[in-house]
């Protein structure tokens, strides 16, 4: 996805000073829409390249979607020939009538003898029927060529045609040889046993496959047996994709400064494919106006549908959506959805073409456009509605929402003691993994302005069914602990882990939400570690040891040589040196405080929720130190002194101690191999 740093939601701009902005330009784009719906306006419009640079009116979801749709349909879709080898999963563009009856003759089910069913009216044990075999054995693709006479019987095999005056088939097994060429006969047949007639499994003249069928390997068979080698399709739509933005780097090649890979090409690429699109990714484009319009101009000549990803905001940079009014008409339909995330979504039709501009931060490009554009590229492609599944599940904990607006949240979903719970994703909009390691989503509506914890949400699943893992770990997150569960992994358990800090964690085991709860918490009465922590219900399981210690850019003078208490101290005395702090509920920040006292330090209200990200920013100089732990120091190349060894423990639920996955992470836990791969990464095993 593109993950357009902040542009694409106006974060170039103060929280405050964005907001101003924001509301103001909406009302002139209001003012200047009027009486002229979502279109666009005219490129020759006084004052019409300023119009282009707001969102011009803020639609609902709905109201969006019912705009586009109306803009685009209804119209014929497309279709083509394609042999059946290249059918698959693809839109039936006609109804399919058979041809030909199946099976095409009678035929028999089993192995045995064509027989006359009159024959045998009066047969049983004690008084068998001799038959006299006629000089011919009907087998598969044999054509019979004597008849079945009264008194008289036909070898044939499992599928051979039935002879003419023959009407029933006796199996080999329920008879007895009677000399060379006759049999004997000791139960009775009925008409029409073991035959299967001529239509009787598909009749000329019978509709096969509806229009808009998807072709899978079943419809192929039937195709098949009826002997049809080509059936005409749903021509799949050609979609160009284009990523906008000076800051993308295609994968594979070198990441320069300030620069990130572009995921939203490939993850869009591949969402249209599964929806029923032929897609074509054209490249990244850099925020050059004259290069990308050439660039959507030649993408959308040769395709049928135009989607790209960033540069629907209200930056500089942005000025995908300005060139859309130059591309035909009627231009824009909407700008701006009252979707969370997801609202710079910008829909056009041109020329009868759609065009699409997704936000460029990855969340929210996914969520508009499997929310948005996959109703649209589905009726396109001919393909029915996706159909979602649905499960029912608690929300844990309170989830704010901005009023207005309808909001989506991926959530990760776990088995508690009173059916599934559902946990919000905190990662954001721009997050890579938050589709990946979400289970779904639920809406909390636009005229919610929370979502209370104990509710009863509906959540819309990713896949078919829940994935329910079997090892749940909420609470603080550790490289080390993916070391660990490693095994695991390998003999096919599935392991959920949720990063919610130590506090979040034990709140979560209290509630009986998981099975560990990852927690390094430092208690200041007894100086220990995470056992005054725990509560009834919960027992200590024992994990490894890390180094916290502060963390600063290698040659520093401020901080080189000193102690840790040295080094805070140092940094108080210097009003230029700026920290990176720790979230509230991690132990690490416990730390911080304790090293602090009642200072507050420029930097303090930045705070990350990762070690990872506390070494980041003062590798990347936006922070001087912050507090991580010592092997993420090493990773990151940053000088880094010692503080205290932490305890990384584990709170057990003590009623789940006994299932199957726990045990086998306890398991795991004390093994060599663990204790080995954690000595390795620089942690100390307990």
């Amino acid at each position: 996805m593109t993950n357009r740093s902040a542009k694409d939601r106006g974060n170039r701009h103060s929280g405050a000073r964005a907001s101003a902005n924001y509301d103001a330009k909406l009302r002139i784009g209001e003012s200047r829409a009027s009486g002229s719906g979502a279109g666009a306006p005219s490129r020759n419009d006084a004052g019409s390249s300023f119009d282009q640079d707001q969102f011009l009116t803020i639609l609902s979801r709905e109201e969006a979607l019912v705009r586009f749709e109306a803009a685009l349909f209804p119209r014929a879709v497309a279709s083509e020939k394609r042999e059946l080898a290249q059918a698959l999963d693809c839109a039936l563009a006609d109804d399919v009538v058979a041809p030909i009856d199946v099976p095409p003759f009678d035929r028999s089910n089993v192995d045995g003898f064509a027989v006359r069913s009159a024959d045998l009216e009066q047969a049983s044990e004690g008084k068998p029927v001799r038959l006299v075999l006629n000089d011919e054995v009907i087998a598969c693709g044999t054509a019979p060529s004597r008849p079945v006479l009264s008194g008289t019987a036909t070898s044939i095999a499992t599928g051979g045609p039935v002879p003419r005056g023959a009407d029933a088939i006796v199996m080999v097994e329920h008879t007895q040889p009677a000399g060379q060429r006759a049999i004997e006969i000791r139960r009775a047949a009925s008409p029409g046993q073991f035959v299967s007639y001529a239509g009787s499994d598909i009749a000329r003249g019978e509709t096969l496959l509806r229009a808009g069928t998807i072709i899978g390997s079943r419809e192929i068979g039937m195709l098949a047996a009826c002997g049809i080698a080509e059936v005409g399709v749903a021509r799949r739509p050609h979609v160009a994709i284009l990523s906008t933005g000076d800051e993308l780097v295609q994968p594979g090649q070198r990441l320069r400064p300030a620069a990130i890979y572009d995921t939203n090409g490939a993850i869009v690429t591949a969402a249209i494919s599964e929806n029923g699109g032929d897609a074509v990714f054209v490249g990244a484009i850099a925020d050059d106006e004259v290069l990308l319009e050439a660039a959507m101009r030649k993408a959308l000549a040769e395709s049928d549908m135009l989607v790209l990803s960033g540069g629907t905001s209200k930056g500089a940079g942005d000025v995908s959506h300005r060139i859309i009014a130059r591309l035909g008409k009627p231009g824009i339909i909407a700008h701006g959805v009252a979707l969370k995330p997801g609202k710079p979504l910008c829909l056009a039709v041109c020329d009868g073409k759609p065009v699409v501009i997704l936000p460029g931060f990855p969340t929210s490009a996914m969520f508009t456009f499997h929310d948005m554009i996959v109703p649209v590229l589905r009726r396109m492609a001919g393909l029915p509605p996706r159909s979602d599944a649905k499960v029912a599940a608690r929300v844990p904990v309170r989830i704010a929402s901005e009023l207005g607006r309808t909001e989506f949240v991926m959530v990760s979903l776990v088995e508690g003691t009173e059916g599934l719970i559902a946990y919000p994703s905190g990662k954001g909009s721009g997050a890579i993994t938050s589709f990946a390691q979400a289970d779904g989503f639920l809406k909390i509506d636009a005229l919610a302005d929370q979502m209370p914890a104990g509710t009863r949400a509906e959540v819309t699943l990713f896949t078919p069914h829940v994935r329910v893992p079997d090892l749940v770990i909420v609470g603080s997150h550790c490289t080390g602990l993916d070391l660990v569960t490693a095994p695991l992994a390998r003999a096919g358990l599935s392991v959920r882990s949720i990063a919610v800090g130590s506090l979040g964690g034990l709140a979560a085991a209290k509630r009986g939400e998981c099975d560990f709860a990852p927690i390094h918490l430092f208690d200041e009465n007894s100086e220990t570690y995470n056992t005054p922590y725990l509560a009834d219900g919960l027992e200590l399981i024992s994990g490894w040891r890390r180094m916290q210690g502060i963390v600063f850019r290698k040659g520093d003078q401020r901080f080189e040589g000193l102690s840790a208490q040295g080094a805070v101290r140092a940094a108080l005395a210097d009003p230029a040196c700026i920290m990176v702090n720790r979230n509230q509920g991690a132990g690490t920040r416990i730390l911080i405080d304790r090293l602090l006292g009642g200072a507050r330090p420029d930097g303090y209200w930045n705070q990350p929720r990762s070690h990872n990200a506390v070494a980041a920013a003062v590798a990347q100089h936006r922070a001087d130190w912050g507090m991580t732990i010592a092997p993420v120091a090493h990773a990151s190349g940053l000088g880094f002194i010692p503080l205290a060894e932490e305890h990384y423990d584990f709170a057990l639920v003590t009623a789940r101690k006994h299932r199957p996955a726990v045990q086998a992470f306890l398991e795991a836990l004390a093994s060599d191999e663990s204790r080995t791969a954690l000595t390795r990464a620089g942690f100390r095993p307990a």
